[in-house]
């Protein structure tokens, strides 16, 4: 059995009982989280892109748990001359293995740079994540706006698809709402909403439309709640 963890916006907690996984995890500064960084030790950390509500913790928790972080070259690169000992990077099409499971990377449309005090450093293209973990597969599409290939995604036989709602930076509901018709997961659970101002939206009535138009079941979670992904 595999739990599946929203944290808050786009940051997500997974474990098979042996194993866990971060995915894009700002927890610290993000408004909706309702745990923090110094909660997870995870085995491995998946990034869809550089931007600073995605790296988040990533850094800081790597180093402390020696966590195995994925990401696109060029942000692995960066990450590692951060300090983080176990740094692999990737491209469009690969897949790499960690612990428990793999993640493969799928194009994403958006924008993808991360900031510090230094500046502006590994500017990289977005990615989504097909992860094959605990016996599921799950997408996440990181932030990007629709795009026709994401049917072929969706024959990689999606248990559950996350995509982003918010609008303004990422797609929003309407848009969310085909791509679920071109997904076709058993499971879509929106994210990258409600964390600020601009990006405020109706989780119900996104469920509601979502299962109308789709069939698709759909399940929107609190920040910090959990759904348990059996063999049913």
């Amino acid at each position: 059995m595999l739990t599946l963890t929203y944290i808050g916006h786009s940051a997500f907690h997974l474990s098979d009982g042996s194993n866990s996984v971060l995915v894009d995890p700002f927890i610290t500064g993000n408004p909706t989280a309702t745990v923090s960084a110094g909660e997870f030790s995870p085995n491995a950390i998946l990034l869809t892109h550089a931007h600073n509500d995605h790296v988040g913790d990533t850094i800081a928790i790597a180093k402390r748990a020696g966590s195995h972080v994925i990401a696109l070259f060029e942000l692995a690169n960066y990450i590692g001359r951060a300090g983080v000992e176990q740094a692999t990077g990737g491209n469009m099409g690969g897949t790499i293995a960690f612990d428990g499971g793999t993640v493969k990377f799928t194009p994403a449309w958006h924008t993808s740079s991360y900031e510090d005090e230094h500046g502006v450093h590994a500017a990289t293209p977005p990615a989504g994540l097909v992860v094959r973990f605990g016996g599921k597969t799950i997408y996440f599409a990181g932030d990007t706006c629709l795009f026709s290939d994401m049917k072929l995604i969706g024959e990689e036989g999606l248990d559950v698809g996350i995509i982003p709602i918010g609008d303004a930076f990422t797609m929003g509901p309407a848009d969310a709402q085909r791509a679920v018709e071109f997904l076709n997961p058993k499971i879509v659970i929106p994210c990258h909403y409600n964390t600020f101002p601009p990006i405020q939206q109706d989780s119900a009535r996104f469920k509601r439309d979502v299962e109308e138009r789709t069939g698709v079941r759909c399940e929107p979670l609190a920040p910090g709640e959990s759904i348990e992904l059996t063999d049913n």
